[in-house]
């Protein structure tokens, strides 16, 4: 998820009781609940790395406690500071406590990875499996919303109830945050029905007598009943939009094939590059597309795409069909050398 989402979680986690135990809680939980995308600091290494080891070691649980004690010392340092200006939280710090705290917020962070389609490799460095449980969008509005509201309604009764006299609560907004934490349950449990149904229907279906060797649906934001679907038989891989309020779904009369592409000396070589390996890694529905050289000279480009973000109902402004999201593109030469790996804008050399 994106990091709003995974700061919000750690707050509202923090503020359903933990705050009430020690000092720092919801500090600590809010930072460590998005602390393992520090991983992003790859990306000065370039697009390569940045992508073999994005929601890695990190995004495990075998990392949790380490991405914990890191946001300790964080926390540490914030409090010796404000000890020195004279200000003490109103709960003595349980530096124990917090580091355990730590690794909850952390596993948060990984678990809300998982529900995207983006996937996680929670069992790093041993397996380097992805997992997704593909039921959320990567940015997710209505899960915004509740965690916004968990823990904003509360500051907004506290001011009422300070301009009528009420007592102020030491700890408010607790069962506010409760609610939130249901409320994203409760928002998992439909999106998870949902998703099952659409699953189901298209593997319950033919496509041109071939057998359905996987099957995935992907998901929209806010929208539980509209999904895109992604088959993969022996020879092709279709497309298929779903809207689960429709009742009669002709998969076969919507479904876009993209048949895979003969294996050449050029892509084998594209594949074995550094980019080529990690992406295929990561990938589950690859599909490869080479462009020959325009000029002589010039190199072919194998274009890498994963069809689990080629929404065919969004466009996010690509002007190039081919240019999905998270897509990649290996030069290879005539010699069959690798010369350039471009990920996005950005380039890298071999």
């Amino acid at each position: 998820m994106e990091p709003v989402t995974h700061f919000l979680t750690g707050a509202c986690i923090g503020r359903a009781g933990f705050n009430r135990t020690t000092g720092y809680a919801t500090l600590m939980m809010t930072l460590a609940a998005e602390f393992p995308d520090i991983d992003i600091l790859w990306g000065f290494k370039g697009p390569v790395e940045e992508l073999a080891h994005h929601r890695g070691i990190t995004h495990s649980f075998i990392g949790a406690p380490l991405d914990s004690a890191i946001v300790l010392a964080i926390v540490y340092g914030v409090h010796l500071w404000r000890k020195r200006r004279g200000k003490a939280p109103p709960l003595a710090p349980r530096w124990g406590l917090l580091f355990l705290f730590g690794i909850v917020a952390t596993l948060s962070h990984i678990l809300l990875d998982f529900t995207n389609n983006y996937g996680v490799r929670p069992l790093m460095p041993f397996n380097g499996h992805w997992y997704s449980w593909d039921i959320l969008f990567i940015v997710e509005p209505i899960m915004l919303l509740a965690l916004f509201l968990g823990l904003v309604v509360s500051s907004v009764f506290s001011l009422v109830g300070g301009e009528i006299g009420a007592h102020k609560e030491k700890f408010r907004g607790r069962w506010c945050a409760v609610c939130a934490l249901i409320a994203v349950v409760g928002l998992w449990w439909i999106r998870d029905y949902q998703h099952r149904k659409a699953v189901t229907l298209l593997t319950s279906s033919d496509y041109r007598g071939e057998v359905v060797a996987r099957a995935a649906a992907m998901p929209y934001p806010i929208n539980p009943f509209v999904w895109e679907g992604v088959v993969e038989t022996q020879s092709f891989y279709a497309k298929i939009p779903i809207d689960l309020r429709t009742t009669n779904i002709d998969l076969q009369d919507r479904a876009k094939i993209f048949y895979k592409p003969a294996e050449t000396a050029v892509t084998l070589a594209a594949k074995k590059s550094r980019l080529g390996r990690a992406y295929l890694d990561w990938s589950r529905f690859p599909l490869l597309d080479t462009e020959p050289p325009s000029q002589p000279g010039q190199a072919y480009d194998v274009h890498f795409r994963d069809l689990r973000f080629d929404y065919s109902a969004v466009n996010f402004g690509q002007q190039n069909p081919r240019r999905t999201p998270l897509s990649a593109d290996v030069f290879v030469n005539s010699r069959g050398e690798v010369v350039l790996m471009k990920m996005g804008s950005r380039e890298e050399q071999p």
